[in-house]
């Protein structure tokens, strides 16, 4: 076994920040809640040029600003706590999981990173080096483990010429949306505590703490058919794994939709060809590259999922504040690796497309009601060997994340949840709709897809961070 030089990132201090005192209670998590009890913690981070004041001042003013948002935010400061259920004779029938708010804490923790520059933590055009994985604490945690763990820890790590804000965030408590809205409102609290006369509160709608249910009522909690939630719990090791962020230009994705276009209107396929998106399009190639540099065989059946947020898809809607998980997996119909790769560009984002159309309100009832009958917790329960899954989104507001000096000049994720075959979407730090692509492949395959023409001809050069 390969011996990993140490870590060159030190902790200094960590400190505790609690919401103000309010009255305890619980919240019921939900079956897409529940379902992610093996996965492991969210991890996200910004990078940020240094402050114009000291760590000192720094910490404080992200502790007390985290402090003001978790008044609202207040369920993050919270724990798991497990509840056995018993039949008329004693007998233990199952668990069920809630948030008990009371207000036990988050933390935050200082770092430092000896002789690391943001030009160490960001290179242009090679893999992500291996010290950004330890900008993130709690590098083991699943989601179960928040029964004892904190839900919410920061990581405040110093460079020789910048900060890196490590994010790490129980996903048990809600999705990617969800989170960087919280976020995005500490953001917002913090900015204002370094304005003149400023106001300590956020502009944005407060969250829906109400957790959703399939009938409309009040949530009751989900109980699991397990005495024991621990025997479901998978944490298993990954495996060797190559990670680079790619970028793609507003112009890139552009002629990517409009070659899907041409393709599907060449075929006859003049629905497809209206409809087709830049996701869609660049989903597309990244299914296709990859699959080509696995080299399966010509029969093999290859799949793509990707994460779907639901909130706009129920009838009716739930808010764009729903403070919970509201995701599912969509997944295109199998297809032979060798028909996948002859069909071409324009059909496979056609596929996409198609897998993303079906999913509905009453394909989300569907699947909640078939989880609850037959619930399913593994941590790799996506993971497939000849597939793909795409998670977060480049929606989401990373760069919005000013705490009060500026945005940020990079965003990066730890090690949590990945494997062969997972790709992570980032906004592009230009704007004008680019979008980053975190790409995981085993080392074998990374090579393969470095000699893959067609997937670096769509690759914008990436800048280096100022």
């Amino acid at each position: 076994m390969t011996t990993l030089p140490p870590s060159p990132v030190r902790e200094v201090s960590r400190r505790t920040v609690a919401p103000p005192p309010r009255p305890r209670h619980r919240i019921p998590l939900t079956a897409w809640d529940l379902s992610l009890l093996s996965a492991d913690y969210i991890q996200k981070g910004l990078l940020f040029a240094p402050p114009p004041f000291s760590t000192a001042h720094l910490l404080d003013h992200l502790q007390a600003s985290l402090a003001d948002v978790l008044a609202t935010y207040y369920p993050v400061a919270g724990r798991f706590v497990i509840d056995q259920h018993r039949d008329d004779h004693g007998h233990v029938v199952g668990s069920s999981v809630s948030i008990d708010c009371a207000g036990q804490g988050v933390e935050i923790i200082h770092a430092v990173a000896d002789g690391v520059a943001i030009a160490d933590v960001v290179p242009p055009d090679v893999d992500v080096p291996r010290v950004v994985r330890s900008f993130f604490p709690l590098d083991h945690a699943v989601n179960y483990d928040g029964h004892e763990l904190p839900l919410f820890v920061v990581q405040v790590t110093e460079l020789a010429d910048g900060v890196f804000i490590g994010f790490v965030y129980n996903h048990g408590l809600s999705d990617g949306t969800a989170f960087w809205n919280f976020v995005n409102a500490w953001a917002e609290i913090a900015r204002a505590r370094l304005a003149p006369a400023g106001a300590l509160t956020t502009s944005r709608a407060p969250p829906l703490l109400e957790r959703w249910s399939p009938d409309g009522g009040a949530a009751a909690p989900v109980v699991l058919p397990y005495a024991d939630l621990s025997a479901l719990i998978d944490r298993p090791m990954p495996s060797p794994q190559r990670e680079r962020m790619l970028h793609f230009s507003a112009e890139s994705l552009v002629a990517l939709k409009e070659r899907a276009r041409h393709e599907l209107l060449a075929a006859g396929d003049t629905a497809g060809a209206a409809a087709v998106t830049r996701f869609q399009a660049l989903s597309s190639l990244l299914w296709r590259c990859v699959t080509r540099a696995r080299r399966p065989a010509p029969d093999q059946e290859v799949v793509f999922r990707a994460n779907a947020n639901n909130r706009g898809r129920l009838r009716p809607p739930l808010p764009v504040e729903y403070f919970g998980n509201a995701i599912n997996a969509v997944t295109t119909e199998p297809v032979r690796a060798s028909e996948l790769l002859a069909r071409g560009h324009g059909w496979a984002a056609a596929a996409v497309g198609r897998a993303v159309a079906a999913h509905g309100d009453e394909d989300i009832r569907a699947r909640v009601a078939a989880w609850t009958a037959k619930p399913l917790v593994s941590a790799f329960r996506l993971f497939d060997a000849n597939g793909m899954f795409v998670s977060s989104s480049p929606r989401f507001d990373m760069y919005g994340c000013d705490f009060g000096w500026g945005k940020a000049v990079a965003a990066r994720s730890g090690k949590a949840n990945k494997y062969d075959g997972k790709v992570s979407l980032f906004p592009g730090r230009e704007g004008g709709g680019s979008i980053g692509a975190e790409l995981v492949l085993t080392p074998e395959h990374m090579a393969a897809l470095e000699q893959d023409d067609e997937f670096w001809a769509a690759v914008s050069p990436d800048a280096p961070c100022q």
